[in-house]
Protein backbone atom coordinates (compact mmCIF):
# COMPACT_ATOMS: atom_id res chain seq x y z
CA UNK A 1 0.00 0.00 0.00
CA UNK A 2 1.00 3.67 -0.37
CA UNK A 3 3.28 4.46 2.58
CA UNK A 4 3.03 8.22 2.04
CA UNK A 5 -0.65 8.49 2.95
CA UNK A 6 -1.91 8.31 6.54
CA UNK A 7 -4.44 5.69 7.65
CA UNK A 8 -7.67 6.76 9.33
CA UNK A 9 -10.47 4.76 10.87
CA UNK A 10 -13.78 5.11 9.05
CA UNK A 11 -15.54 6.02 12.29
CA UNK A 12 -13.22 9.04 12.69
CA UNK A 13 -14.20 10.68 9.41
CA UNK A 14 -17.98 10.20 9.27
CA UNK A 15 -21.10 9.38 11.25
CA UNK A 16 -22.31 5.77 11.05
CA UNK A 17 -25.89 4.75 11.82
CA UNK A 18 -28.51 2.33 10.53
CA UNK A 19 -31.98 2.58 9.08
CA UNK A 20 -35.01 1.69 11.19
CA UNK A 21 -37.37 0.03 8.73
CA UNK A 22 -38.16 -3.63 8.13
CA UNK A 23 -37.59 -4.91 4.59
CA UNK A 24 -41.30 -5.52 3.94
CA UNK A 25 -42.12 -1.85 4.58
CA UNK A 26 -41.02 -1.00 1.05
CA UNK A 27 -43.35 -0.36 -1.88
CA UNK A 28 -42.12 -1.08 -5.44
CA UNK A 29 -44.21 1.89 -6.62
CA UNK A 30 -43.03 4.26 -3.88
CA UNK A 31 -41.49 7.69 -4.44
CA UNK A 32 -38.25 7.36 -2.48
CA UNK A 33 -35.35 4.87 -2.83
CA UNK A 34 -35.37 2.22 -0.09
CA UNK A 35 -31.91 0.78 0.53
CA UNK A 36 -31.94 -2.73 1.96
CA UNK A 37 -29.21 -5.40 2.06
CA UNK A 38 -29.87 -6.46 -1.51
CA UNK A 39 -28.05 -5.44 -4.69
CA UNK A 40 -31.36 -4.11 -5.97
CA UNK A 41 -32.91 -0.87 -4.74
CA UNK A 42 -36.55 -0.98 -3.67
CA UNK A 43 -38.78 2.05 -3.06
CA UNK A 44 -40.77 3.51 -0.19
CA UNK A 45 -43.71 5.88 0.28
CA UNK A 46 -41.83 7.72 3.04
CA UNK A 47 -38.25 8.74 3.84
CA UNK A 48 -36.18 9.03 7.03
CA UNK A 49 -32.99 10.49 5.54
CA UNK A 50 -32.27 13.59 3.47
CA UNK A 51 -28.51 13.68 3.00
CA UNK A 52 -25.59 12.59 0.84
CA UNK A 53 -24.59 9.20 2.15
CA UNK A 54 -22.78 5.94 1.54
CA UNK A 55 -25.03 2.89 2.10
CA UNK A 56 -23.50 -0.44 3.17
CA UNK A 57 -25.36 -3.76 3.46
CA UNK A 58 -24.87 -5.20 6.96
CA UNK A 59 -26.24 -8.62 6.03
CA UNK A 60 -27.69 -10.29 2.95
CA UNK A 61 -25.36 -9.10 0.18
CA UNK A 62 -22.83 -8.27 2.91
CA UNK A 63 -20.66 -5.24 2.15
CA UNK A 64 -22.56 -4.11 -0.93
CA UNK A 65 -21.82 -0.39 -1.19
CA UNK A 66 -23.84 2.41 -2.80
CA UNK A 67 -23.81 6.21 -2.76
CA UNK A 68 -26.86 8.46 -2.90
CA UNK A 69 -27.76 12.11 -2.42
CA UNK A 70 -31.31 13.13 -1.54
CA UNK A 71 -34.30 11.73 0.34
CA UNK A 72 -34.36 7.99 0.99
CA UNK A 73 -35.34 5.18 3.36
CA UNK A 74 -33.08 2.47 4.82
CA UNK A 75 -33.50 -1.03 6.21
CA UNK A 76 -32.55 -1.63 9.85
CA UNK A 77 -29.44 -3.65 8.86
CA UNK A 78 -28.26 -1.14 6.25
CA UNK A 79 -25.56 1.24 7.46
CA UNK A 80 -25.92 4.91 6.54
CA UNK A 81 -22.63 6.86 6.49
CA UNK A 82 -22.72 10.65 6.17
CA UNK A 83 -21.27 13.93 7.50
CA UNK A 84 -17.84 13.16 6.01
CA UNK A 85 -14.72 15.12 6.87
CA UNK A 86 -13.03 13.85 3.70
CA UNK A 87 -14.17 13.73 0.07
CA UNK A 88 -17.20 11.40 0.18
CA UNK A 89 -16.69 10.17 -3.39
CA UNK A 90 -13.08 9.18 -2.61
CA UNK A 91 -14.22 7.26 0.48
CA UNK A 92 -16.99 5.61 -1.55
CA UNK A 93 -14.55 4.42 -4.20
CA UNK A 94 -12.12 3.17 -1.55
CA UNK A 95 -14.87 1.15 0.13
CA UNK A 96 -16.22 -0.07 -3.20
CA UNK A 97 -12.82 -1.47 -4.07
CA UNK A 98 -11.71 -2.75 -0.66
CA UNK A 99 -14.51 -3.36 1.82
CA UNK A 100 -15.65 -6.77 0.58
CA UNK A 101 -12.12 -8.00 -0.01
CA UNK A 102 -10.83 -7.04 3.44
CA UNK A 103 -13.67 -6.92 5.92
CA UNK A 104 -16.14 -9.41 4.50
CA UNK A 105 -13.50 -12.15 4.47
CA UNK A 106 -13.92 -12.18 8.23
CA UNK A 107 -17.75 -11.97 8.31
CA UNK A 108 -19.27 -12.46 11.71
CA UNK A 109 -21.85 -15.11 12.47
CA UNK A 110 -22.41 -18.63 11.24
CA UNK A 111 -25.83 -18.98 9.61
CA UNK A 112 -26.50 -15.30 8.83
CA UNK A 113 -23.31 -13.44 8.01
CA UNK A 114 -23.26 -9.78 8.98
CA UNK A 115 -21.13 -6.69 9.57
CA UNK A 116 -21.21 -5.05 12.99
CA UNK A 117 -21.11 -1.29 13.44
CA UNK A 118 -17.76 -1.61 15.20
CA UNK A 119 -16.34 -3.43 12.16
CA UNK A 120 -17.06 -0.37 10.06
CA UNK A 121 -15.95 2.15 12.69
CA UNK A 122 -12.55 0.45 12.95
CA UNK A 123 -12.10 -0.14 9.22
CA UNK A 124 -8.82 1.46 8.13
CA UNK A 125 -8.74 3.72 5.07
CA UNK A 126 -5.77 5.25 3.29
CA UNK A 127 -6.56 8.97 3.09
CA UNK A 128 -4.37 11.40 1.12
CA UNK A 129 -3.94 14.52 3.25
CA UNK A 130 -4.59 16.74 0.25
CA UNK A 131 -8.22 16.86 -0.90
CA UNK A 132 -6.83 17.83 -4.28
CA UNK A 133 -5.21 14.37 -4.51
CA UNK A 134 -8.46 12.74 -3.35
CA UNK A 135 -10.34 14.58 -6.09
CA UNK A 136 -7.78 13.55 -8.73
CA UNK A 137 -8.29 9.93 -7.75
CA UNK A 138 -12.04 10.43 -8.01
CA UNK A 139 -11.56 11.98 -11.47
CA UNK A 140 -9.62 8.94 -12.72
CA UNK A 141 -12.06 6.42 -11.25
CA UNK A 142 -15.09 8.43 -12.39
CA UNK A 143 -14.15 7.78 -16.01
CA UNK A 144 -14.34 4.02 -15.44
CA UNK A 145 -17.54 4.27 -13.42
CA UNK A 146 -19.05 6.32 -16.25
CA UNK A 147 -18.44 3.34 -18.53
CA UNK A 148 -20.05 1.07 -15.94
CA UNK A 149 -23.04 3.42 -15.83
CA UNK A 150 -23.31 3.40 -19.62
CA UNK A 151 -23.44 -0.40 -19.60
CA UNK A 152 -26.12 -0.30 -16.91
CA UNK A 153 -28.22 1.98 -19.14
CA UNK A 154 -27.84 -0.40 -22.10
CA UNK A 155 -28.90 -3.29 -19.87
CA UNK A 156 -31.93 -1.38 -18.56
CA UNK A 157 -33.02 -0.30 -22.06
CA UNK A 158 -32.79 -3.90 -23.23
CA UNK A 159 -34.86 -4.99 -20.24
CA UNK A 160 -37.47 -2.36 -21.08
CA UNK A 161 -37.65 -3.74 -24.62
CA UNK A 162 -37.95 -7.24 -23.16
CA UNK A 163 -40.93 -6.19 -21.02
CA UNK A 164 -42.63 -4.53 -23.99
CA UNK A 165 -42.16 -7.45 -26.38
CA UNK A 166 -43.24 -9.86 -23.64
CA UNK A 167 -46.53 -7.98 -23.17
CA UNK A 168 -47.08 -7.94 -26.95
CA UNK A 169 -46.33 -11.61 -27.61
CA UNK A 170 -48.35 -12.93 -24.66
CA UNK A 171 -51.31 -10.92 -25.98
CA UNK A 172 -50.97 -11.26 -29.77
CA UNK A 173 -48.77 -14.32 -30.33
CA UNK A 174 -46.63 -14.53 -33.47
CA UNK A 175 -49.11 -15.93 -36.04
CA UNK A 176 -51.07 -12.73 -36.72
CA UNK A 177 -54.36 -14.26 -35.54
CA UNK A 178 -57.49 -12.38 -34.59
CA UNK A 179 -57.91 -11.90 -30.85
CA UNK A 180 -60.61 -13.09 -28.48
CA UNK A 181 -61.54 -11.69 -25.08
CA UNK A 182 -61.20 -13.93 -22.04
CA UNK A 183 -61.10 -13.44 -18.27
CA UNK A 184 -57.37 -12.61 -18.29
CA UNK A 185 -57.49 -10.25 -21.27
CA UNK A 186 -57.16 -10.69 -25.03
CA UNK A 187 -55.35 -13.63 -26.65
CA UNK A 188 -55.19 -15.17 -30.15
CA UNK A 189 -58.25 -17.21 -31.12
CA UNK A 190 -56.42 -20.55 -31.26
CA UNK A 191 -54.95 -20.23 -27.78
CA UNK A 192 -56.45 -22.08 -24.82
CA UNK A 193 -56.82 -20.95 -21.22
CA UNK A 194 -56.10 -23.45 -18.45
CA UNK A 195 -54.96 -23.43 -14.87
CA UNK A 196 -51.25 -23.78 -14.25
CA UNK A 197 -51.90 -26.91 -12.19
CA UNK A 198 -53.25 -28.56 -15.36
CA UNK A 199 -49.94 -28.23 -17.24
CA UNK A 200 -47.47 -29.28 -14.54
CA UNK A 201 -46.43 -32.53 -12.89
CA UNK A 202 -46.47 -33.47 -9.23
CA UNK A 203 -43.24 -32.97 -7.29
CA UNK A 204 -42.24 -34.74 -4.11
CA UNK A 205 -40.37 -33.73 -0.96
CA UNK A 206 -37.48 -35.53 0.68
CA UNK A 207 -35.88 -35.31 4.12
CA UNK A 208 -32.06 -35.07 3.88
CA UNK A 209 -31.79 -36.03 7.57
CA UNK A 210 -32.49 -39.63 6.53
CA UNK A 211 -28.98 -39.71 5.05
CA UNK A 212 -27.09 -37.70 7.67
CA UNK A 213 -23.60 -38.03 6.14
CA UNK A 214 -24.56 -37.48 2.51
CA UNK A 215 -23.76 -34.03 1.14
CA UNK A 216 -26.56 -31.98 -0.36
CA UNK A 217 -26.50 -28.71 -2.26
CA UNK A 218 -29.14 -26.22 -1.14
CA UNK A 219 -30.71 -23.12 -2.68
CA UNK A 220 -32.50 -20.65 -0.40
CA UNK A 221 -34.73 -17.73 -1.38
CA UNK A 222 -31.88 -15.28 -0.78
CA UNK A 223 -29.77 -17.17 -3.36
CA UNK A 224 -31.97 -15.90 -6.21
CA UNK A 225 -31.27 -12.55 -7.89
CA UNK A 226 -34.54 -10.81 -8.71
CA UNK A 227 -32.63 -8.63 -11.15
CA UNK A 228 -31.18 -11.54 -13.12
CA UNK A 229 -33.95 -14.06 -12.32
CA UNK A 230 -31.18 -16.57 -11.76
CA UNK A 231 -29.56 -18.59 -9.01
CA UNK A 232 -26.44 -16.70 -7.96
CA UNK A 233 -25.14 -18.96 -5.20
CA UNK A 234 -25.87 -22.06 -3.15
CA UNK A 235 -24.55 -23.83 -0.04
CA UNK A 236 -23.48 -27.37 0.70
CA UNK A 237 -24.47 -29.26 3.86
CA UNK A 238 -24.30 -32.75 5.27
CA UNK A 239 -27.79 -34.19 5.54
CA UNK A 240 -27.77 -33.94 9.33
CA UNK A 241 -26.85 -30.23 9.14
CA UNK A 242 -29.28 -29.23 6.40
CA UNK A 243 -31.76 -26.38 7.09
CA UNK A 244 -35.21 -27.59 8.09
CA UNK A 245 -36.61 -25.96 4.93
CA UNK A 246 -34.40 -28.11 2.67
CA UNK A 247 -37.08 -30.55 1.47
CA UNK A 248 -37.79 -30.01 -2.22
CA UNK A 249 -35.54 -31.49 -4.91
CA UNK A 250 -35.50 -29.80 -8.32
CA UNK A 251 -34.81 -31.12 -11.80
CA UNK A 252 -33.51 -29.48 -14.96
CA UNK A 253 -36.12 -27.14 -16.51
CA UNK A 254 -38.14 -26.75 -13.31
CA UNK A 255 -39.26 -23.24 -12.41
CA UNK A 256 -38.92 -22.12 -8.79
CA UNK A 257 -41.07 -19.27 -7.50
CA UNK A 258 -40.58 -17.88 -3.98
CA UNK A 259 -43.89 -17.75 -2.14
CA UNK A 260 -42.60 -15.54 0.69
CA UNK A 261 -42.75 -11.85 -0.23
CA UNK A 262 -43.66 -12.75 -3.83
CA UNK A 263 -43.43 -9.08 -4.86
CA UNK A 264 -39.63 -9.42 -4.58
CA UNK A 265 -39.77 -11.68 -7.65
CA UNK A 266 -37.36 -14.45 -6.58
CA UNK A 267 -37.97 -16.65 -9.60
CA UNK A 268 -35.51 -18.86 -11.48
CA UNK A 269 -35.29 -21.49 -14.21
CA UNK A 270 -33.36 -24.60 -13.17
CA UNK A 271 -30.47 -25.20 -15.58
CA UNK A 272 -28.60 -28.50 -15.87
CA UNK A 273 -25.94 -27.51 -13.31
CA UNK A 274 -28.58 -27.35 -10.55
CA UNK A 275 -30.27 -30.66 -11.34
CA UNK A 276 -30.87 -32.64 -8.12
CA UNK A 277 -30.31 -29.68 -5.77
CA UNK A 278 -32.52 -29.13 -2.74
CA UNK A 279 -34.49 -25.89 -2.54
CA UNK A 280 -36.36 -24.25 0.30
CA UNK A 281 -39.98 -25.13 1.00
CA UNK A 282 -40.53 -21.38 0.53
CA UNK A 283 -40.36 -22.11 -3.21
CA UNK A 284 -43.23 -23.37 -5.31
CA UNK A 285 -41.68 -25.83 -7.76
CA UNK A 286 -43.34 -25.88 -11.19
CA UNK A 287 -42.38 -28.95 -13.24
CA UNK A 288 -43.72 -28.74 -16.79
CA UNK A 289 -45.65 -31.52 -18.45
CA UNK A 290 -43.63 -31.39 -21.67
CA UNK A 291 -46.51 -32.84 -23.68
CA UNK A 292 -48.53 -29.70 -22.94
CA UNK A 293 -46.19 -26.82 -22.12
CA UNK A 294 -42.66 -25.80 -23.08
CA UNK A 295 -40.73 -25.26 -19.78
CA UNK A 296 -39.16 -21.89 -20.62
CA UNK A 297 -42.54 -20.60 -21.88
CA UNK A 298 -43.91 -21.32 -18.40
CA UNK A 299 -40.92 -19.54 -16.83
CA UNK A 300 -41.44 -16.38 -18.88
CA UNK A 301 -45.20 -16.42 -18.27
CA UNK A 302 -44.95 -16.52 -14.46
CA UNK A 303 -42.07 -14.01 -14.32
CA UNK A 304 -44.16 -11.22 -15.88
CA UNK A 305 -45.03 -8.26 -13.64
CA UNK A 306 -48.73 -8.71 -14.40
CA UNK A 307 -48.59 -12.28 -13.09
CA UNK A 308 -46.70 -11.20 -9.96
CA UNK A 309 -49.38 -8.58 -9.27
CA UNK A 310 -52.12 -11.19 -9.53
CA UNK A 311 -50.59 -13.67 -7.10
CA UNK A 312 -49.67 -10.90 -4.67
CA UNK A 313 -53.38 -10.30 -4.14
CA UNK A 314 -53.43 -13.60 -2.23
CA UNK A 315 -50.76 -12.50 0.28
CA UNK A 316 -51.46 -13.08 3.95
CA UNK A 317 -49.46 -12.01 6.99
CA UNK A 318 -47.83 -8.68 7.75
CA UNK A 319 -44.38 -9.42 9.16
CA UNK A 320 -43.84 -12.34 6.78
CA UNK A 321 -46.25 -11.86 3.85
CA UNK A 322 -46.61 -15.00 1.77
CA UNK A 323 -48.77 -16.88 -0.69
CA UNK A 324 -49.28 -20.63 -1.07
CA UNK A 325 -48.25 -23.01 -3.82
CA UNK A 326 -51.94 -23.40 -4.68
CA UNK A 327 -52.29 -19.65 -5.18
CA UNK A 328 -49.79 -19.96 -8.04
CA UNK A 329 -51.05 -23.26 -9.43
CA UNK A 330 -54.66 -22.06 -9.56
CA UNK A 331 -53.80 -19.03 -11.68
CA UNK A 332 -54.76 -19.12 -15.34
CA UNK A 333 -52.25 -19.40 -18.17
CA UNK A 334 -52.86 -18.72 -21.87
CA UNK A 335 -51.55 -21.55 -23.98
CA UNK A 336 -50.65 -21.58 -27.70
CA UNK A 337 -49.46 -24.67 -29.55
CA UNK A 338 -46.18 -26.22 -28.39
CA UNK A 339 -44.40 -25.00 -31.51
CA UNK A 340 -45.55 -21.42 -30.96
CA UNK A 341 -44.62 -21.65 -27.27
CA UNK A 342 -41.11 -22.69 -28.30
CA UNK A 343 -40.80 -19.83 -30.80
CA UNK A 344 -41.99 -17.24 -28.28
CA UNK A 345 -39.63 -18.55 -25.60
CA UNK A 346 -36.81 -18.49 -28.16
CA UNK A 347 -37.36 -14.77 -28.77
CA UNK A 348 -37.14 -14.05 -25.05
CA UNK A 349 -34.03 -16.21 -24.72
CA UNK A 350 -32.32 -14.24 -27.52
CA UNK A 351 -33.05 -10.99 -25.68
CA UNK A 352 -31.77 -12.52 -22.43
CA UNK A 353 -28.54 -13.54 -24.17
CA UNK A 354 -28.06 -9.92 -25.27
CA UNK A 355 -28.58 -8.77 -21.68
CA UNK A 356 -26.06 -11.35 -20.45
CA UNK A 357 -23.44 -10.13 -22.95
CA UNK A 358 -23.87 -6.53 -21.74
CA UNK A 359 -23.67 -7.66 -18.12
CA UNK A 360 -20.34 -9.37 -18.85
CA UNK A 361 -19.03 -6.14 -20.41
CA UNK A 362 -20.10 -4.30 -17.26
CA UNK A 363 -18.24 -6.87 -15.14
CA UNK A 364 -15.05 -6.22 -17.15
CA UNK A 365 -15.26 -2.48 -16.45
CA UNK A 366 -15.80 -3.24 -12.77
CA UNK A 367 -12.68 -5.41 -12.75
CA UNK A 368 -10.74 -2.59 -14.45
CA UNK A 369 -11.98 -0.25 -11.70
CA UNK A 370 -10.64 -2.54 -8.97
CA UNK A 371 -7.31 -2.98 -10.75
CA UNK A 372 -6.87 0.79 -11.20
CA UNK A 373 -7.77 1.45 -7.57
CA UNK A 374 -5.22 -1.11 -6.38
CA UNK A 375 -2.49 0.43 -8.55
CA UNK A 376 -3.26 3.90 -7.18
CA UNK A 377 -3.32 2.73 -3.57
CA UNK A 378 -0.08 0.77 -3.96
CA UNK A 379 1.70 3.79 -5.44
CA UNK A 380 2.27 2.00 -8.74
CA UNK A 381 0.39 4.84 -10.42
CA UNK A 382 1.60 8.28 -9.26
CA UNK A 383 -1.63 10.22 -9.01
CA UNK A 384 0.22 13.49 -8.29
CA UNK A 385 1.57 13.42 -11.85
CA UNK A 386 -1.87 13.19 -13.45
Amino acid sequence: MNNFWPTKKLGEICEIRTGKKDVDEGNPNGKYPFFSCSREINYSDAYSFDTEAILIAGNGDVGNTKIYKGKFEAYQRTYVLDKFQEDIKYIYYYLLGNLKGILVRSKSGSTMHYIRKGDLENFNILVPESKNIQQKIVYVLDSIQTAVGAQEKIIEKTKEFRRAIMAKLFREGIRGEKLKKIEIGEIPKSWEVVKIKDVILETLQNDPFKKPFEEIKYIDVSNISNKLLKIVEYRSYLGKEAPSRARKIVKTEDVIFATVRPYLKRIAFISLEYNGFYVSTAFCVLRSNNKIIFPSFLFYFVSRDVFISKVCKHQTGTGYPAITDDNIKNELISLPSLSEQQEIAGIFQTIDQKIEIEQKKKALYEELFRAMLNKIMSGEIKISKI
